[in-house]
């Protein structure tokens, strides 16, 4: 596996890929990896020929009281996992590469609507920094097929649209969540939990469960997400919101099937999402 610093020597590396006929997939991340983020490769390695992976702590994506300084830069452990997963060609940029200009000069890519509520509520600007740096790095690389977790559903959700508003010849593919044993989903943040709030983690997931049971039976929604907004109080979680969208993150209206219920929470000062997607009942 190659590792490029340098956009010039990215466009080359990748004229030769292109010269030959071979089809891209792109695998965006922020580094300090996981097997969440090698179930990406492996779904990239799948579909496409050339496997290229990002790592890029992007800087417009965090807001001024969130952990941009904190968050994990763990390259050398990436780079092992990334070869062993099958990735062909490593980008790792540094900030001044992407961004030559202050972040306040540079040109974004707003999508509406789709980053409204949520996480997009709860962290104003995080999704322009999201779809600005997704775009940026679609245009340099032009893959065929972008790999992304469906963990972060909002986002992935943001993704499409900007891809069909902005028609890009790219496919988006959705990846399964990966889970510990114990049914947290696994995130780079997780590494910042307590071994004591490591183990309250999973109510996260659980709770989600345990609404979609009762969902899925034809219960009230209004009742049941505050009975679970009650639980994870109860089981320590400062939640920021637990809400049932339709799948497309539209409002659920009676004729409504599929859905997903999403949730954000913090515990201590970490904060976790995830997300479980079910049917209503007719």
């Amino acid at each position: 596996m190659r590792t490029l610093r340098e956009i010039p020597a990215l466009r080359e590396a990748l004229a030769d890929v292109r010269r030959r006929g071979e089809r891209i997939a792109l695998v965006p991340t922020m580094g300090n990896l996981h097997d969440g983020h090698l179930a990406l490769v492996a779904a990239a390695r799948e579909r496409a020929d050339v496997v290229i992976a990002t790592i890029f702590v992007n800087p417009m994506q965090f807001g001024p009281n969130e952990d941009l300084d904190a968050y994990p830069r763990t390259l050398e452990a990436d780079q092992a996992g990334l070869e062993a997963a099958g990735c062909d060609l490593l980008f790792a940029p540094e900030v001044s590469t992407v961004y030559p200009r202050p972040l306040e000069a540079q040109t974004r890519i707003a999508v509406p609507e789709v980053t409204e509520g949520l996480c997009g509520g709860s962290r104003p600007g995080h999704f322009d920094g999201v779809t600005t740096i997704v775009g940026m790095l679609f245009n340099l690389v032009q893959p065929d097929f972008a790999c992304f977790g469906e963990k972060d559903y909002q986002q992935l959700a943001v993704i499409r649209r900007m891809v069909a508003d902005l028609h890009f010849p790219i496919e988006i593919v959705g990846v399964p969540i990966v889970r510990a044993e114990d049914g947290l989903a696994l995130s780079s943040r997780n590494g910042y939990l307590s071994a004591e709030q490591r183990a309250v983690a999973p109510r996260l997931y659980q709770t989600l469960g345990e609404l979609r049971e009762a969902l899925e039976a034809g219960e009230a929604t209004g009742p049941t997400l505050a009975r679970g907004y009650a639980r994870l109080q109860q089981a320590g979680f400062a939640p920021d919101y637990l809400e049932l969208r339709a799948a497309d993150l539209g409002p659920v209206t009676p004729t409504t099937r599929e859905a997903v219920l999403l949730a954000a929470a913090r515990l201590g000062a970490t904060r976790l999402i995830d997300n479980l997607t079910l049917t209503l009942p007719r």
